[in-house]
């Protein structure tokens, strides 16, 4: 098997990885927040997730029949050999991963208004690049953006003299519109910036992050802290039905900003965040980043 084929058959398995198995992460989220509801109703709701999760892993099949759209965010050393390659490789396995996972077809392209019937179509599957100078390894982040998960994202700019306490009820406000309809308990993700693209993508990548992680910046952090604690005091818990938890964190990302504008964007993952890293060598040896026990 030459390199390329190698390559393909590497990323068409992880993508069946990820699309099957959370990662551990997010597993031991959920059962902490199971463990914080009283309610014998939302207890039953999550027994019921960790079925359909035990159920998904025993058959090999995708833990939610929305397997969304595919999008990678790559992290890649220079020196990485493949790298002039692994857009190519990136499509031809989604495509076979399509079949052979199988991943329901998602991908309609805008102005064609016609299913591609392979979950690739124009820019997609959607790759984002961060070029790591010197470095000879690359890292891919695989993320499964759903409907449900995709139907909440809003974006904002508010100018600076409304300060960063205008952005919790404009958070508040998205959680408990449309947010419900993305399956909670959620993981909020939310990009500051200076305007609505930069501040799309970061809350995308905020959504990237391991569970328990906390904004570098004390301030972030705290505002994290706040805004989660603002929504699971909302009496909302898993599927929108009353209970203690409506999120299972939030998570910010920032950029500096202009002088002007403060931007806001929000995204939401579902409690299925099925979300998975893999660390490539220039050899395509490879480690898997938080799959305990798993193998490809």
């Amino acid at each position: 098997m030459n390199d390329t084929e190698k390559f393909i058959n590497i990323i068409e398995k992880f993508i069946n990885l990820a699309a099957v198995r959370l990662s551990d992460d997010v597993m031991c989220k959920l059962g902490e927040l199971r463990a914080a509801e009283d309610s014998p109703v939302q207890k039953a709701v999550y027994d019921s997730y960790f079925e359909n999760f035990k159920m998904a892993i025993d058959k090999n099949c995708p833990c939610c029949q929305d397997t969304g759209m595919l999008q990678f965010y790559i992290k890649s050393g220079t020196a990485f050999p493949h790298i002039d390659i692994t857009e190519d490789i990136l499509t031809q396995a989604v495509r076979r991963a399509t079949s052979s996972v199988p991943l329901r077809p998602n991908a309609v392209n805008i102005f064609d208004e016609k299913n591609t019937g392979d979950n690739t179509g124009e820019r997609c599957p959607w790759i984002s690049w961060e070029i790591v100078p010197g470095c000879s390894e690359m890292e891919i982040t695989l993320y499964f953006s759903g409907a449900g998960c995709s139907l909440p994202g809003q974006a904002k700019v508010f100018k600076p003299s409304d300060g960063l306490e205008a952005i919790i009820p404009y958070v508040c406000e998205i959680i408990t519109g449309p947010g419900v309809n993305a399956c909670p308990p959620l993981l909020v993700g939310i990009g500051l910036g200076h305007n609505i693209e930069n501040a799309a993508l970061l809350s995308k990548k905020a959504l990237l992050r391991r569970m328990g992680t906390e904004h570098p910046h004390p301030k972030g952090a705290a505002l994290e802290k706040r805004i989660t604690e603002k929504l699971n005091s909302l009496g909302m818990g898993a599927q929108g039905l009353r209970g203690n938890r409506a999120v299972m964190g939030v998570h910010i990302e920032s950029s500096a900003r202009h002088t002007a504008t403060i931007a806001c964007a929000v995204n939401v993952s579902c409690y299925a965040l099925r979300r998975g890293i893999i660390r490539l060598k220039g050899d395509l040896s490879y480690e898997l980043v938080g799959y305990k026990g798993a193998s490809l």
